[in-house]
C-alpha cells in the first residue's frame, strides 16, 4: 500500500491552510502552521499569484492530502463520481468521506486518518461484524461499524477513546455506547467539512 512518509506539516504550510493531518497536535501552539504558515523551501516566503490551473491544482491537491488519499486512487474516485448521479465534485467527496478509515476517525476511534489507516490494517474494526483491513475500504448505507471485541482491551484503542471519543460525530453516523456506529446515509454536501471548492477538482481533471 503506497503512502505518503514525509514530514505531514509541510503539506498543510505548503496547501496554505491546516488539514489536520497530526490529529490534537495541530489544535495545540506546537502545529508548525500555526509557527510558519507561509510555505517550505527557499521561496516559501515569496508572493506567487496562482494561475487559474495553479488553482485547479492546489484544489485537488489539498481534498487528497486532506484524506491522506494517492494521486492514482484518488483518480480513480473521480472516475467513479462521473458515472454516478448528481454533480461529480459532490460524488467525489462522498466517495472519499465514506472511506473505511476515514469513518472511523470521525467516530473518535483514532486521532487522526493517519491513525486510523494504521489501526484499520491491524484489524482493529470490522464491518458488519466481518473484520475488514483495508483502509479505502467504502462504506454504504446500512453498514455497521464497530471496534472487535479483542481490540476493545487494548491499551491503545483505550488510550485512543479516553482522547477522542468526545469528539462530535456527523449526523449522517449514528454512534452507539457499544462502540459500534451505523452508516444512515452518505452524507450530503453541507455535511463535510473538508475546506476545498470541489469544482475545481473536476475542472482539473475535465481539461
Amino acid at each position: 500500500m503506497a503512502r505518503y512518509t514525509g514530514a505531514v506539516c509541510k503539506l498543510c504550510r505548503r496547501e496554505g491552510k491546516k488539514l489536520f493531518l497530526k490529529g490534537e497536535r495541530c489544535y495545540t501552539g506546537k502545529c508548525a502552521f500555526d509557527r510558519r504558515s507561509y510555505a517550505p523551501g527557499q521561496h516559501g516566503q515569496s508572493r506567487k499569484k496562482n494561475s487559474e490551473y495553479g488553482l485547479q491544482l492546489r484544489a485537488k491537491q489539498q481534498a487528497r492530502r486532506y484524506y491522506g488519499i494517492q494521486e492514482g486512487q484518488f483518480y480513480k474516485y473521480f472516475l467513479m463520481a462521473e458515472h454516478q448521479k448528481g454533480m461529480t465534485g459532490e460524488n467525489l467527496l462522498r466517495i472519499c468521506e465514506s472511506r473505511l478509515d476515514n469513518v472511523a476517525y470521525l467516530l473518535g476511534w483514532a486521532s487522526s486518518r493517519a491513525e486510523a489507516r494504521q489501526l484499520t490494517t491491524h484489524g482493529h474494526y470490522l464491518v458488519n461484524g466481518n473484520k475488514v483491513d483495508i483502509p479505502s475500504y467504502l462504506l454504504k448505507a446500512g453498514d455497521v461499524v464497530s471496534i472487535s471485541e479483542k481490540s476493545r482491551d487494548s491499551e491503545k484503542i483505550k488510550a485512543v477513546l479516553e482522547a477522542n471519543g468526545a469528539r462530535p460525530v456527523p449526523e449522517w453516523l449514528d454512534k452507539s455506547e457499544d462502540m459500534s456506529a451505523k452508516i444512515v446515509k452518505l452524507p450530503d454536501r453541507e455535511q463535510i467539512e473538508v475546506p476545498v471548492e470541489e469544482h475545481l477538482i473536476v475542472e482539473f481533471y475535465s481539461k
